[in-house]
């Protein structure tokens, strides 16, 4: 990978420690109760569990010595004794790691559930120029990979650095309290031990982080050439496609080599420099115990007057090798962590992202007439929409849906050094059709996605029905505009929930009368199960002529009062085109259209035609009269000059 891509990994690795207490938060919030009972049955395990080293202590001192000098009967009491509260001790810690298990498998799937729900909720009010911005592989990637390493540390990697966090601190008071000299010999280790972590660690985290940066790169990739197949074998192009992944791929490969590299290697170091601290508190321990045994003048400088016995040496052993294993457990989870703190840094990004911001205060309603003509409120669907306009002194006025839009000198940018829209002005009267002509590029398209909101206008303005659109909210805009796209968008269910996808209280009758306006009546009823056909895969068992009239009957069914047809007919052939072209024409009725087409025969009915050349409209006006100007349009039409 290139020198910046590092740098950019290193940040990346800082910023990822800020997503612990943040991920914990997160969890905390929804399960606050369980983890407290969670957190303190991980307490009485890592107790149970670090309480060898007292035990053998006990037995030894105890049992084993004097009963070596004395006889087994003089200690069999204190044997049974410990015996029972070993038994009790040991049993207490597995119940209650059973419970926090038990418990955790809930709350680990119900967290991931939460979070996934919240991502997609997110994901759904996000601005149409965050999909167009990122690679949507790459955004299915935080779905998958990085909600697993999260899964994975929630369910996993936290439970044991809980448990061995608490180990850890039992036992340094433990070791503190039979020999604080022994103690510190251990303590000097750990800080060695750390000073390792610290320098390979950091590495390991910072490659996890490109890893899971990769991965994403990856996923998008092949996201793009599965949709991309037809393309890439019609032009030859698996040769190069091949090449392009290969790069990608080794690039994951050398992240992820470097990663695992790093994780591993803490392993073998730690258990070994484990091994010689060991051996150090061992010939340490025998020489106290020496000194201690015989009284030696030098015990209670060195021993702080504790006595050093056989069994504190020996459970002092199984304590500092516990301690050691303890700290190298938790070394050996880094990798683990900054695997997913870089999932959560991925996926706090996608929950930080702003949503789209909607200012709109004016509502859509259903509207009916009073006797005396004025406009109200329905609740039932009349066939009469109203826009609500709430005023600041607390009035409403009812404002009817006519289908009259207005741009004036229009400005827009998709980037702001870019401009692509200059100085449009359009004038859509109630009911007219209103196309666009000109060439790939030229703001056809752009120009109806600022109708939509999907972006906002850098000047000008956009009035609907005299009202300007910034007013009015997104949804309730959004819902009076039915759009028919050139790419279509199916989804998995049945023919009949693809067609009610725009009104979902749409009744039976009204799915067949959409269908038949948009002509697609009979060939769904000659499809295996009719309108109960299952389409999966964007409807990949339809042709593509198919998929676009059931995109016309979605927006047929929608019934909204105004129609953006983008394309409409582009993978429609000239049989069909006229099937479509009869239904679209009683679809258009009552209502203003927007027209976007390559064909100029589907436009040559048209109200007005405005001819669209980098952004700015050179022609307007009706198709004979262009045709008698015998401009572009003239050129276009009569092939002097080809629209692409």
């Amino acid at each position: 990978m290139p020198g910046p891509m590092r740098g950019r990994g290193a940040k990346f690795s800082k910023e990822s420690l800020k997503m612990i207490p943040k991920l914990l938060k997160y969890l905390f919030h929804y399960y606050k109760f369980s983890m407290a009972i969670v957190i303190f049955c991980i307490v009485i395990t890592a107790v149970a569990g670090a309480s060898n080293g007292l035990f053998l202590e006990r037995i030894i001192d105890d049992v084993i010595t004097p009963g070596l000098k004395n006889g087994f009967d003089s200690v069999k009491d204190t044997l049974i004794f410990w015996m029972i509260v070993m038994i009790s001790v040991y049993s207490v810690g597995v119940l209650a790691g059973l419970v926090y298990t038990q418990i955790m498998a809930y709350v680990g799937q119900g967290f991931l559930n939460h979070l996934r729900k919240d991502m997609f909720s997110k994901m759904e009010s996000l601005p149409i120029k965050y999909f167009d911005r990122n690679a949507h592989g790459d955004i299915m990637s935080r779905y998958t990979n990085d909600v697993d390493a999260i899964r994975q540390f929630i369910t996993q990697t936290l439970l044991q650095v809980i448990n061995t966090a608490i180990t850890i601190v039992y036992l340094m008071f433990m070791m503190i309290f039979f020999s604080i000299w022994l103690a510190l010999i251990s303590f000097a280790g750990v800080f060695v031990i750390l000073f390792i972590i610290k320098n390979i660690g950091s590495q390991s985290a910072k490659f996890f982080m490109q890893q899971q940066i990769s991965t994403g790169k990856v996923e998008g990739y092949i996201e793009e050439m599965m949709n991309g197949q037809k393309v890439i074998k019609v032009f030859n192009h698996e040769e190069e496609a091949k090449k392009d992944f290969v790069k990608c791929n080794d690039a994951l490969f050398n992240d992820a080599k470097k990663a695992n590299y790093y994780g591993n290697i803490l392993g073998p170091i730690l258990n070994n420099f484990g091994n010689l601290i060991y051996i150090v508190i061992a010939a340490v321990g025998f020489v106290l115990s020496y000194f201690s045994a015989y009284n030696l003048s030098l015990e209670g400088l060195i021993t702080g007057s504790t006595v050093i016995t056989i069994g504190i040496v020996a459970s002092f052993l199984g304590m500092s090798k516990q301690f050691s294993q303890s700290i190298g457990q938790v070394s050996q989870q880094i990798s683990m962590v900054a695997l997913a703190m870089a999932g959560a840094k991925r996926v706090f990004d996608l929950l930080n992202e702003e949503p789209e911001k909607d200012d709109g205060y004016v509502t859509l309603v259903h509207a009916k007439r009073t006797e005396d003509g004025t406009l109200t409120e329905s609740t039932e669907r009349t066939g009469i929409w109203a826009w609500k306009h709430p005023h600041q002194d607390g009035s409403l006025t009812y404002t009817l849906l006519k289908g009259d839009i207005v741009l004036e000198d229009v400005d827009f940018g998709y980037y702001p050094e870019k401009v692509v829209l200059h100085d449009v002005s359009i004038y859509a009267r109630p009911g007219q059709k209103i196309a666009f002509v000109g060439a790939t590029g030229a703001g056809k398209t752009t120009i109806t996605n600022l109708i939509n909101r999907f972006y906002d206008i850098a000047d000008g303005k956009i009035r609907y029905d005299g009202i300007n659109i910034n007013k009015i909210r997104k949804n309730d805009l959004r819902r009076s505009l039915g759009i028919v796209l050139q790419d279509t968008n199916l989804f998995t269910g049945t023919v009949m929930e693809n067609i009610r996808y725009g009104r979902l209280d749409a009744t039976d009758e009204e799915v067949y009368e959409a269908a038949k306006i948009a002509n697609a009546y009979d060939f769904i009823t000659r499809l295996p199960e009719g309108f109960q056909t299952m389409l999966t895969h964007d409807g990949a068992n339809l042709s593509q002529g198919q998929r676009q009239l059931l995109s016309i009957a979605r927006a047929a069914c929608a019934d909204a009062p105004v129609m953006i047809l983008d394309e409409a007919t582009s993978s429609i052939d000239t049989r069909t085109e006229a099937l479509v072209q009869k239904g679209t024409d009683q679809l258009m009725k009552g209502r203003t259209v927007f027209v976007i087409a390559h064909r100029l025969s589907t436009v040559q009915n048209s109200d007005c035609i405005m001819v669209l050349d980098h952004g700015r409209i050179i022609e307007r006006g009706t198709h004979q009269d262009l045709i008698a100007a015998k401009g572009t349009y003239y050129e276009l039409y009569t092939g002097a000059f080809e629209l692409e």
